[in-house]
């Protein structure tokens, strides 16, 4: 009997790397079913203090990313690596790292089990990069796009780069994503491919034409050579061009996709359906109807963006800066105050302790804004606690009020009653954040009082295999 096909998917997200391998249902092969899965920290953060950006720099260790990658596909059943057919990615959107071409990573292994390690490569410059204040912003030229730059996006880092560190810039000659740069690695790529995904969060680029800025960036100097060339997310990019593990030579990999449109794939059942997902960040995403063109002039001030998804159709897309990292800071705070105090607690416990109490405190009157990352909209934006009174101080008032407040900050981007407008029945919710913090689902209900379901945390990593799963099986039909 004939093994079945395979689709592995990839998510590099901010602090995991997520795998899955999916395949078609048995005697359903329109229906898929998630054969295994696995997910590894990447723990790839670089000390803000050693970056040039200097405190407000957010850097990742390649390496480190690609080592949590290589193990997790290393965890994954030998057999089923074996009958991939099909090889889906996406990532975290905005960022930017650099290499050289012909030398950006070297197989290694062998016969046993050969695998990749970055070699002429940069940090990856994250989504959560900081060093393009205002100000910085303000110079730049304006784009020709519906979508406004902000900090953390590719091309104004390069920009920022071209004027604090032009000699960096000078020793690379290809950029892209963390997902295009994997991508152009498993297929020995000559030139990055990009998606038009990737190409809009990256700032400077036209969707309607699919083209870049490209006279608007020539006129200011930029170094339009690193601009990846443009495909169509999940289309073909090329194939493996070595055995990968146990993944054959020659398997198709596809073009990479945004982690944000990769998850929304893989949750939104129906096109009624808005997709939530709470992990590092926020995302709060609906279909919007087809031929819907968002008007060409980008809004800084808008909270709510349209960004590129499948077919040439778009998503209504509220993205807030501040989802499970705001939490993470308030752990890091309460470790760090016990720690001055004498007392050595695991981060880990004082997580689970807090939503404990939370749980049992089901209100409270604190009001607490949870913006100390600002926002994208709102840059200059700072956190804020209110309505402090004696009797709502403990630990399970706080972290209710904190979680109510990061959906809270959602909700006033995108309130409920916009979705009914747009025809949103239900909320699908996702992310790492919001699958382990009943809190947070608690009040995800209380906020949008529509049906609401919650999904796993491996939805960008499926959804990328079941965007390769579903064309591949297009292409035979």
């Amino acid at each position: 009997m004939a093994a079945r096909p395979v689709t592995l998917g990839i998510d590099l997200g901010t602090t995991s790397v997520k795998a899955a391998l999916l395949g078609a249902a048995p005697g359903n092969p329109s229906e898929f079913v998630v054969l295994a899965s696995c997910a590894r920290a990447a723990r790839a953060e670089v000390a803000a203090e050693s970056t040039a950006a200097g405190p407000q720099g957010r850097e990742q260790d390649v390496s480190r990313i690609i080592q949590a990658l290589n193990e997790c596909i290393a965890a994954l059943p030998q057999q089923q690596l074996r009958n991939v057919e099909g090889i889906g990615v996406s990532g975290q959107m905005h960022g930017v790292m650099f290499w050289k071409t012909g030398q950006g990573c070297e197989w290694t292994g062998g016969g046993a089990a050969p695998l990749f390690e970055p070699r002429a490569v940069s940090h990856l410059v994250t989504w959560q990069d900081g060093r393009c204040s205002s100000g910085f912003l303000a110079s730049l030229p304006q784009p020709e796009s519906h979508l406004s730059v902000a900090t953390g996006f590719g091309c104004a880092t390069i920009f920022w780069l071209l004027k604090n560190r032009p000699e960096f810039l000078k020793s690379y000659d290809a950029a892209g994503t963390i997902h295009d740069y994997v991508v152009a690695m498993l297929c020995g790529l000559p030139r990055p491919l990009m998606s038009d995904q990737n190409a809009a969060s990256w700032g400077y680029f036209n969707t309607q034409s699919q083209s870049w800025n490209s006279e608007i960036l020539k006129g200011s100097g930029f170094p339009i050579h690193l601009l990846p060339d443009i495909a169509e997310p999940g289309s073909v990019a090329g194939r493996t061009s070595h055995t990968w593990l146990e993944i054959p030579k020659g398997t198709p990999v596809g073009v990479a996709m945004g982690d944000l449109q990769a998850s929304v794939y893989s949750c939104m059942a129906q096109r009624t359906d808005a997709v939530l997902n709470i992990s590092t960040s926020v995302q709060l995403a609906a279909a919007m109807p087809a031929g819907f063109q968002p008007a060409q002039t980008p809004d800084p001030a808008a909270p709510v963006a349209y960004f590129p998804y499948f077919d040439r159709t778009y998503l209504g897309v509220a993205a807030s800066l501040n989802g499970g990292n705001a939490l993470a800071t308030f752990v890091r705070m309460l470790a760090q105050w016990m720690a001055d105090l004498g007392l050595e607690v695991e981060e880990s416990t004082v997580y689970s302790r807090m939503i404990q109490a939370a749980v049992q405190q089901r209100d409270t009157c604190l009001t607490i804004t949870p913006t100390v990352l600002g926002e994208r909209h709102l840059p200059d934006e700072l956190a804020s606690v209110t309505r402090i009174s004696s009797s709502d101080l403990s630990l399970g008032h706080v972290t209710r009020a904190l979680c109510r407040g990061i959906v809270q900050n959602l909700h006033s981007m995108l309130p409920f009653q916009q979705l009914q407008e747009w025809g949103v029945e239900r909320v699908m919710g996702s992310g790492s954040a919001l699958s382990r913090n009943e809190v947070l689902k608690q009040e995800v209900q209380r906020a949008f009082p529509l049906p609401v379901a919650f999904g796993q945390d491996v939805d960008a990593a499926v959804g990328a295999a079941l965007v390769m799963l579903q064309k591949n099986l297009n292409q035979k039909s």
